[in-house]
């Protein structure tokens, strides 16, 4: 079956993301508008979405496309947990926390308060598992870049970390995966070339 990853659209790149409560920009209001298009022509029979704001609201948007579409909200969905950094600026965060960003952090190391990388990756894995696994039908999840990268790394079987990505994932995309062949093709709205 087919499964569609939506990463959401811009939010505010002036504050740490993860865990931040922060919601769309304009322009990412405006992006997710555009990606509609391409929802509406897609056959989905539920969709699944992390419940931080920014995915919350790119669902709302994309729901206006496919109105009678089912939803879950699942919080296992959300983005890598950064603690006390979720929605700091990123100048208080770079005087209060020098370097801290995820690539900084030790495989088991944590944010304060936090997640490290290897919870965070473990997390997706068994979400993405429990989701996917006797799947009879195609569902879509709208979810955050860190998740995606993780779930891209499992089914292309590459080795992960948090060091460096194999993928850039833009706000506001679209990568299709089919299932049984474990091919993937990413959709980035035109804002993106």
């Amino acid at each position: 079956m087919t499964v569609y990853l939506i990463r959401h659209g811009q939010d505010d790149d002036q504050i740490r993301g993860g865990w931040s409560k922060s919601p769309l920009t304009q322009s990412g209001r405006d992006e997710v508008h555009q990606l509609g298009q391409k929802f509406k022509e897609l056959q989905i029979d539920h969709l699944f979405t992390s419940d931080l704001p920014r995915t919350l609201e790119t669902t709302a948007i994309l729901k206006e496309y496919q109105p009678g579409i089912s939803i879950t909200i699942d919080s296992r969905l959300r983005e890598m947990n950064n603690g006390l950094l979720a929605g700091m600026p990123n100048e208080t965060a770079e005087k209060l926390y020098p370097n801290l960003y995820f690539r900084t952090l030790d495989w088991t190391g944590k944010y304060p308060e936090g997640e490290s990388p290897e919870l965070f990756y473990h997390r997706i894995i068994n979400v993405w598992e429990a989701l996917t696994n006797n799947l009879d039908e195609s569902i879509c999840l709208v979810t955050h870049g860190g998740v995606i990268n993780i779930i891209l790394h499992h089914i292309n079987k590459k080795s992960y970390s948090n060091k460096k990505s194999a993928y850039k994932i833009p706000t506001a995309s679209l990568t299709k995966i089919e299932l049984r062949s474990g091919s993937h093709e990413t959709f980035f709205c035109d804002s993106h070339h």
